[in-house]
């Protein structure tokens, strides 16, 4: 927007979409949200990653009189937001501490002028006084709290300053406010509407179906081979995150990937900020880099062509697994979705629950989210079907998840269970003993390793019984059982000991079902390749595609932004595809608004003639 006198009226949301940012159209729900918003209304949307939630207060700040203030938690992806904005010709800033005291008092003389569309701001700028103050003097058209499921107290992502936020009705009653997440359970959103003082608001639920991901869960055996396979069959050149939990692992991860020709990057909270925050910079300014971070990188990453997201730990909760895997593919293309998993982990996260600060009922919370993800990686089912029932959406066999393209088997694993457990009790009961799983699937196989002769392991009624499964299934066995609750693990060395449901499974009271993975072969010969970025253009607009891609990536290092804020992949296919010979047909495409026109419009024609 150039004037303020050149703000539209409210009936001009479409106009606004077509003129600044490019679209024809508005996606589901994105009108009516944004219709409610300028109407005066407060809102909670909730939007998978990739729907377009930005736009459901962008469009409304537009429309209405005065500056909408965005809460944002993410001090360091601010610049590129305001940069993506303005390059779209919309007039934003933001205010954080990484600012001097000019560009600060900058900032504020625009907002006081009437001269912002939009401002930034961390939840903590809002605990400061003179924020406040400043706020009070100039003209509000609306708050927008992104990422609200930080206010969840027990949610995947707490952060102590959104609790401040419910302040906002009480200062300023008159101003509509609108929370967005693309993660929250039907608890969680109420979570949200109580701390945030948002009782009245209405709610808008999108759903939480991304049919672009194909989602994958491995056994682990070697990850660091398994992740190097998939990078180099199915992601070539892609830009990607790989997940760890602790930093020692994403070091050398990173490391690991570069020996091997992978352009990767660590990212955690232990590093040097200036190295951290030139990391992110290179993989969001960059084409196919792989970033391995733990999780506290991601949230408001609007880099729309990350092509894959692998975990190489188990996620915590189904809400932060589907927050981090919704990172890949926001320009609807085929993206993966890749989760290593093992025994280990189970064992490793019942220890950090079990040793975790707070009270029992945390606890207790802490646990019911780590099942809810055991049973998304043991389902014989969907993933996807089980992902979308978590959070209370139904939803039919996708056909492209794991399970679906390569179904395991469910097993009758009552006996396997049963000769388990009673090697756990025998060892306790007649030794006095406890041990983690390696021992006990020795003692089942009949092996005399130093460790079992040593305690006469091989005196026990129990020796050798488990010759008709191998150790990797043992593993899984005891995996499976831990996940369902029918085995407990103690101690910092995760020796296993029973629980009150194991005493079913023993007296032959309860059935244990169990998953059989399908071969290995199998399902990597089912499993699709991911679509790299030319992928499904006709042929003779590969070559076009691709001096676009290199057109724009000399812009954006021009520039110093991001690829993305020249245009996105999505609109360089269509272009690359149409090959317009005028400004009018290149004005058509979508992503090409007025402004980006004007900018960007005679070099992109010149780029198409070669």
């Amino acid at each position: 927007m150039t004037a303020p006198d050149s703000r539209p009226e409210a009936s001009d949301a479409l106009s606004v979409l077509n003129r600044v940012f490019g679209y024809k159209s508005f996606r589901p729900a994105q009108q009516e949200i944004i219709d409610h918003v300028v109407a005066g209304h407060d809102a909670l949307v909730l939007m998978p990653t990739g729907g377009g939630k930005s736009l459901c207060y962008q469009i409304p700040a537009l429309v209405r009189e005065g500056v909408g203030v965005v809460v944002s938690p993410l001090i360091a992806l601010m610049q590129d937001q305001v940069h993506a904005l303005t390059a779209l010709g919309v007039r934003a800033g933001f205010l954080n501490s990484t600012q001097d005291v000019d560009e600060r008092r900058a900032v504020e003389s625009a907002f006081l002028a009437g001269e912002l569309d939009l401002l930034y701001l961390a939840p903590e700028r809002l605990r400061v006084d003179s924020t406040l103050r400043l706020l009070d003097r100039g003209t509000i058209s609306l708050f927008a709290i992104d990422e609200a499921h930080c206010v969840a107290q027990w949610g995947h992502d707490f952060r102590p300053d959104y609790l401040a936020l419910s302040m906002l009705h009480e200062r300023w009653p008159e101003v509509p406010r609108i929370a967005l997440t693309a993660t929250a359970t039907e608890a969680t959103r109420a979570e949200i509407a109580t701390r945030l003082n948002l009782r009245e608001a209405r709610h808008f639920v999108t759903g939480f179906d991304r049919p672009n991901i194909q989602y994958r869960i491995v056994p682990k055996d070697e990850p660091r081979r398994q992740l190097l396979k998939l990078l180099r069959t199915e992601h070539t050149g892609d830009a990607g995150i790989v997940y760890c939990l602790s930093r020692a692992s994403v070091e050398k991860i990173a490391a690991f990937l570069v020996e091997n020709g992978i352009e990767a990057l660590p990212y955690h909270a232990g590093l040097d900020p200036r190295v951290r925050a030139a990391n992110q910079a290179r993989f969001l300014r960059e084409d196919g880099i792989v970033m391995v971070a733990t999780i506290a990188f991601g949230m408001g990453v609007d880099k729309p062509d990350v092509r894959f997201v692998a975990h190489l730990d188990l996620p915590r909760s189904v809400e932060g697994y589907y927050q981090e895997t919704g990172r890949a593919g926001r320009d609807g293309l085929p993206s993966t979705a890749w989760l290593a998993y093992g025994l280990q982990d189970v064992v490793q996260q019942r220890k950090m629950i079990d040793t975790s600060e707070g009270d029992e009922a945390h606890r207790r919370r802490l646990r019911a989210h780590l099942d809810a993800m055991l049973a998304l990686c043991e389902t014989v089912e969907c993933r996807r079907v089980r992902l979308l029932d978590y959070f209370g959406q139904q939803g039919a066999p996708c056909g492209n998840c794991d399970t679906c393209l390569s179904p395991p088997e469910a097993w009758d694993g009552t006996i396997a269970a049963q000769k388990l457990l009673s090697t756990v009790v025998r060892l306790q009961r007649e030794r006095g003993q406890k041990f983690g799983a390696g021992q006990i699937v020795d003692i089942l196989l009949g092996r005399k390793t130093p460790k079992v002769t040593q305690f006469r392991h091989d005196e026990l009624s129990v020796f050798g019984v488990g010759t008709d499964l191998s150790e990797a299934e043992w593993r899984g066995v005891v995996r499976q059982l831990l996940a369902q609750g029918l085995l407990g693990v103690e101690g910092d060395y995760g020796t296993l000991v029973l629980t009150e449901e194991s005493r079913g499974v023993l007296s032959r009271a309860r059935e244990v079902r169990l998953r059989r993975e399908p071969k290995r072969a199998e399902r990597a010969a089912k499993a699709p390749k991911a679509a790299a970025a030319a992928a499904d253009l006709p042929e003779e607009a590969v070559p076009v595609f691709e001096r676009l891609r290199a057109w724009r990536a000399a812009k954006a290092k021009e520039q110093g932004v991001p690829a993305y804020v020249i245009f996105h992949d999505a609109t360089l296919r269509e272009i690359a595809t149409l090959s317009p010979t005028s400004l009018a047909d290149l004005g058509k495409v979508s992503g090409v608004g007025e402004n980006k026109l004007a900018k960007y419009g005679e070099e992109i024609l010149q780029t198409l003639t070669g």
